[in-house]
């Protein structure tokens, strides 16, 4: 029977289990949209954050981002540029994260995209390409991931950022691949948290892998879809229960909880937040 593990920050300070001071942390697609806004709630947090984006230099959102970060919090955001569908210099660089820090605790793999093309039309050339960044390259960073918090013996916490479209399909968006890639994602989750969750001994903690599916966010990539598809903002408007689409901010919380030690006693599931939209 695995131990129960004592909880030494209860009532040392106000909101110590979300205390992520002292820790280090990565986030793939971490340049913009949503895995910016992921990365620097951790950073408020006290955490040391390694964004991993495919840009030889971050743009303009990420540098404005990095301004905002308080020193008197204790976080750090640092910029790594690394394809995640390389996967032997992604494990590389993860590597040499947590061998710089002596500790790699969580890893948040937000890093995606998505195709609008009817099925029919779709190539296997365009298929494999995108599941090679949403499925191969997630897969590549838990698992190197995983191998560094077991050297270092720091048990730690891994979230996949799945999606709403791997639970339901979008109306009025044709993204068969796109949306096959996030149902597999909440799958994989409960593989690698079946696998990774128990400790491995008495100095090995385990490894907890939880998944968060948005529903439609204004991003970057969504705002392109609105670009070739007007419609489509107003249709997803009224497909949840708020009336409107999320910001990216809207989500640092649930990363926050999953990756700090509040949410201890979380593997294998899945945080759909979506306005209300899965829930009619």
């Amino acid at each position: 029977m695995a131990r129960l593990p004592k909880n030494e920050e209860v009532g040392s300070k106000q909101f110590a289990d979300f205390d992520l001071g002292g820790k280090t942390f990565i986030v793939t697609g971490g340049a913009r949209g949503l895995g910016l806004a992921l990365a620097e709630g951790l950073v408020e947090a006290g955490g040391r954050v390694y964004c991993i984006d495919i840009a030889e230099e971050p743009d303009e959102e990420w540098k404005v981002a990095q301004k905002r970060v308080n020193p008197a919090w204790g976080g750090r955001l640092e910029y790594r540029q690394q394809d995640v569908c390389d996967t032997e210099n992604l494990s590389r660089i993860i590597e040499e994260t947590a061998d710089e820090n002596q500790q790699l605790n969580g890893v948040i793999a937000a890093a995606g995209v998505n195709q609008v093309t009817p099925a029919i039309e779709y190539s296997a050339q365009d298929a494999s390409k995108l599941l090679a960044i949403n499925l191969t390259a997630v897969l590549e960073t838990a698992s190197s991931a995983a191998k560094m918090m077991i050297k270092y013996k720091c048990g730690g916490s891994i979230c996949l950022i799945a999606s709403m479209s791997g639970l339901v399909a979008n109306k009025g968006m044709k993204s068969p691949v796109y949306n096959a890639s996030k149902a597999a994602l909440i799958q994989l989750a409960k593989n690698l948290a079946m696998e990774w969750s128990l400790p491995k001994d008495e100095s090995t903690p385990g490894i907890r892998v939880n998944c968060i599916s948005p529903g439609h966010i204004i991003t970057p990539m969504v705002e392109e879809n609105f670009r070739q598809q007007p419609e489509l903002k107003d249709l997803w408007r009224k497909e949840n229960m708020m009336g409107r689409l999320a910001r990216p901010d809207e989500f640092k919380g649930a990363a926050l909880f999953l990756l700090s030690n509040a949410s201890s006693f979380m593997t294998g599931s899945n945080i759909v937040i979506d306005g209300g939209h899965t829930a009619w």
